[in-house]
């Protein structure tokens, strides 16, 4: 049997060197990037025709053979998943070895229950050598309150005998000041990958329906923010998907005044962040300045939890 030549995307059916070009600029980069993207995105990247769209898609899936696949293939690709350590023991058994890549891990919580501290760590962990529970890349940290902190990663890196200057620069920052500019920043990740070739396996947004909330007040504009959070999310689990990195979101939390016994907090963005997310984490503080770690949802993990406590050298075991 003959090899199957590898296509392009000038090799698409309606692609000239003019839509080429149009595709790049909106980040359209390679075949793949065609076939896991929807007719309305083309359609607007592009300015070709919705049928013009879906002959490029389906020709892209065609080449990519995407279709069904059985389980034994599937369980083939998912070796390929890595999962990064926590620095707790306990909260790696909880998460089945550590947050994985290909996944959106959502961690909810109040105000100081560590959700920040959590991203820290990650941001540093991921850096680490495969063998000690990293993934060996960088992180991009999607910052929309103000909240990330240089001086506790240096903090964290020494904790971990990784050089505090490498460490710091393998970490991409982002100020996101409007949703707008937040769900750009996410599509500008993949620039970061294929443009300059960076080895980003962990994306942190923190916090992600921060502005969101800000933004969109009132039931009246309740869909159309719920819209944009949907859109939000697909974007981050097609770029998990795609590059085999980790989502690291966390999310703001309130107080449903009707709830009169057991636990009245309730992540921000209903069933659509809770549909999207992956694995969902909720933190709230424990006993004698301790957090404790519960997973509410996971595609293959028992609900269970992880008690830990936050030290100038990151999370430990308590």
């Amino acid at each position: 049997m003959k090899d199957k030549k590898e296509i392009t995307l000038g090799d698409l059916p309606g692609v000239g060197a003019a839509t080429c070009e149009k595709l790049a600029e909106a980040g359209y980069n390679n075949v793949m990037s065609i076939a896991v993207a929807s007719p309305g995105e083309l359609v607007e990247a592009a300015g070709v025709t919705e049928s013009v769209a879906r002959k490029m898609i389906n020709a892209a899936r065609d080449s990519m053979e995407l279709g069904f696949e059985s389980g034994d293939e599937l369980m083939k690709r998912r070796q390929n998943v890595i999962k990064i350590t926590t620095g707790v023991k306990s909260f790696d058994q909880l998460m089945g070895g550590g947050i994985e890549t290909g996944a959106i891990t959502e961690c909810f919580g109040a105000y100081g229950s560590s959700k920040t501290q959590l991203g820290h760590q990650l941001a540093v962990d991921v850096q680490l050598p495969f063998d000690k529970g990293g993934a060996d890349g960088m992180a991009v940290y999607i910052d929309t309150e103000n909240t990330f902190r240089p001086e506790r990663i240096t903090q964290l890196a020494k904790a971990k005998g990784l050089d505090v200057e490498t460490t710091l620069k393998n970490i991409k920052v982002a100020r996101a000041f409007n949703s707008d500019h937040q769900m750009l920043l996410v599509e500008k990740v993949s620039d970061l990958i294929e443009k300059r070739g960076l080895n980003i396996k962990l994306v942190i947004v923190d916090s992600l329906t921060a502005h969101f909330r800000a933004e969109f007040i009132g039931r009246g504009t309740l869909a159309e923010r719920q819209q944009k959070i949907n859109r939000h999310m697909r974007d981050l689990a097609k770029l998990a998907s795609v590059h085999n990195l980790c989502i690291y979101v966390t999310n703001q939390v309130m107080a449903k005044p009707d709830v009169f016994f057991g636990d009245p907090t309730e992540a921000i963005g209903g069933h659509i962040v809770a549909h999207n997310s992956t694995f969902r984490i909720y933190l709230r503080r424990g006993k004698k300045g301790t957090r404790v770690a519960k997973l509410v949802d996971s595609p293959n993990l028992p609900e269970s939890e992880a008690i830990f406590q936050i030290t100038e050298h990151g999370l430990e075991d308590v």
